[in-house]
Formats: structure tokens, sequence, C-alpha cells
């Protein structure tokens, strides 16, 4: 039987438009719990060849310990190997886009949820869109706008970050870097809403300069 003879002998329930939007959700909700546990693996994997206990790993991640050991024991983590840089001026592209993610749910928040940014921001941070350069430049489009058009509601700092990281996605490094780019992108987000919320960005939320976003306050965050 044919689809179209198939729906007319159903009775009145979704159309198929409904449907492959119901399913289309669902796929996306998988695909980012898939994602997130890749995620979660790599990074008790880097932390375990940073020295870091199972047990503090368990505590931390919400997991048995037996469940880090299993996950430790099937990636082998190598402790001789370098770990990600951690200094906020990083200038190849998934660190950058980590960056960039972290000033607009900093932006965010800072506008109550009512910022142009705010639905890409969180359907990316959620998995449910991914970064590709189509969805960042969508995203530089939209924090400029929030920052031209809020620009006496956020602070200083919000400004002057953006346009070193906007300064950055221009013209990407192409040095050698540790780290997938999953891995990248969350540390440098990370790192960067820590500073922000510090009042750590390029100049504090009163204006006044710091000199850690354009990386000459110098040292490692987190």
């Amino acid at each position: 039987m044919r689809d179209d003879e198939e729906m007319r002998h159903c009775p009145a329930f979704l159309t198929e438009k409904q449907a492959a939007r119901m399913f289309t959700g669902m796929n996306e909700v998988i695909r980012a719990g898939e994602q997130a546990r890749r995620l979660r693996s790599e990074m008790i994997t880097l932390f375990a060849g940073l020295g870091w206990t199972q047990e503090r790993i368990a505590r931390l991640t919400g997991m048995s310990q037996p469940a880090v050991s299993k996950q430790v024991a099937k990636c082998r983590p190598d402790e001789s190997a370098h770990p990600p840089g951690v200094a906020l001026d990083q200038h190849d592209t998934p660190w950058l886009e980590g960056r960039l993610w972290g000033l607009a749910e900093e932006i965010s928040e800072a506008l109550h949820d009512d910022a142009r940014c705010t639905r890409l921001v969180d359907a990316l941070g959620r998995g449910r869109k991914r970064f590709t350069p189509q969805n960042v430049d969508a995203l530089r489009r939209l924090v400029e706008e929030d920052l031209r058009e809020r620009r006496a509601d956020l602070p200083v700092s919000h400004r002057s970050t953006y346009d070193t990281i906007s300064r950055g996605l221009d013209v990407p490094t192409e040095a050698a870097v540790t780290g997938s780019a999953s891995v990248r992108r969350t540390l440098a987000h990370r790192i960067q809403r820590d500073r922000l919320g510090a009042g750590d960005g390029e100049g504090s939320r009163h204006g006044e300069g710091s000199g850690y976003g354009d990386g000459s306050g110098g040292g490692d965050g987190g």
C-alpha cells in the first residue's frame, strides 16, 4: 500500500509534516545527547591524563567510580601528552567559537533572555544546532545587534571582548593546537564566561581596563 493510500485509510491524527517535525525534534535531542556523551568521555580522559583521581572525576561528573574507571580504561589517557592551554588569548577557530559562545550567553543572561542572540546560542549550547560556519556567522551578527542596540544595558567589556573575538575569527591561525575541536570550544566557553562573570573581560563591568580579554593580562584561567 502506497503512503497516500495508507493515509486515506488512517483516522485523522497528525499530518505528515507534523510527524516529520516531531521526529526531527526527537532526533535532535538524541544527537545532542550522543555528542554530549562523547565530549564528556573526552573530558574524563583529559582530566585523568592530568592526574585527577577517578574518585574526584566521578564526584564532579555525577558518575559512579566504576563507570569512570571503565571509561579511563577504555580510552587509556596519555599522561605524557601536553594538555590544552587555557590562556584566553588563543587564536584557532574552535577556541574563538567557544569564546563567542560564552560571550553570547553572558549577553543573553544580562538581558534576561531578551537578547537577539538568545535562541541561537541556546540551541548551540544544547546541541540542537552545530557550530557550522553558517551558524557561527549568524551568531556573530546577532551578538553585534545586541551590542549595538542594547549598549546602555551591557558592560563595556562585552563590546571589547567581542571585537577581539571577531578579529580572530576573521583571520584564524593555523598553528598546531592540543585537543579536539569540541574540547577546545568547551574549555574556551567556560573560561570566557568565568572571566566576564568576574569582570575580567577587556575592561570590567564598569569599564575599567583589566587586560584579560586580549591576553595581555597573562595567565591561565579557569
